[in-house]
């Protein structure tokens, strides 16, 4: 028997932050997952915000609180670590490259099961990594996050062409160590692959850019709001909801 399905009202005091939070993790993660494509190393976003989910465990299982400048530090600091070894992978074994990514993933991921073997709610804080808590975001995680964004995109368009290589890792990595705490793996990987997957074959940088951030900004908006509406999780449904708005997208702007 198919279960009913419960309609809510749409509750824009606590949807309208979390989109605010969605738009702001587009704003970086647009020109960084074209960058990615390019660079053919589409699970770096993976590798990278699982290690920073790491050092989010690490901090966590040190006894800091969750939202101290401890926290932020030992995610970042690991954020770059795994930055630094991917830009060494880059330089030493290009042709094996994704593989060791896809190693690096696993090896960052066992590493924070091992980590909350022995706490009560090891469970928990794994599936906040991973789906995220969108929902549930403050004023000051906006303010933060509106404050590094701004700065990541003047570093990152301002860049001397010379520095892009090394630059791009370390912009990357603080960009998805922000961005992971907000809305978890999951939709750091969407975010940034899916909407650079739809305009990647428009000829136009600008008209490329558009229309990545159109089809980002009305994924998490309908995506939000349906989750209000059937009360379902609020990540897996926005991630969902961009992958049939890309696809969709990626027919029109063709």
């Amino acid at each position: 028997m198919t279960p009913e399905l419960h309609w809510h009202p749409v509750d824009w005091s606590i949807v309208g932050p979390a989109l605010v939070a969605g738009l702001l993790v587009l704003a970086t993660h647009v020109p960084l997952g074209r960058q990615v494509l390019r660079k053919g190393i589409v699970f770096i976003d993976l590798a990278v915000a699982q290690i920073a989910g790491l050092g989010v465990v690490l901090a966590s299982t040190l006894g800091f609180e969750p939202h101290g400048w401890q926290v932020q530090a030992c995610a970042a600091g690991a954020a770059l670590t795994g930055a630094a070894l991917l830009l060494l992978m880059e330089k030493h074994w290009p042709d094996i490259q994704e593989a060791l990514i896809g190693a690096l993933f696993v090896l960052a991921s066992c590493a924070a099961i091992l980590l909350l073997a022995d706490n009560p709610h090891g469970g928990e804080h794994l599936k906040d990594l991973l789906v995220g808590q969108i929902l549930w975001v403050t004023p000051g995680q906006l303010q933060a996050m509106a404050a590094l964004t701004a700065v990541l995109l003047l570093v990152w368009w301002r860049m001397p062409e010379a520095w892009r290589r090394a630059g791009f890792y370390v912009v990357f990595a603080l960009a998805v160590t922000a961005s992971v705490q907000l809305v978890g793996v999951y939709l750091v990987f969407s975010s940034l692959i899916l909407p650079a997957l739809a305009v990647r074959r428009v000829a136009s940088p600008g008209r490329a850019l558009g229309w990545a951030y159109a089809l980002g900004a009305l994924s998490y908006g309908l995506g939000l709001a349906l989750s209000a509406m059937l009360d379902l999780p609020t990540g897996a449904l926005v991630v969902v909801c961009m992958a049939g708005i890309c696809l969709i997208g990626a027919r029109l702007v063709r």
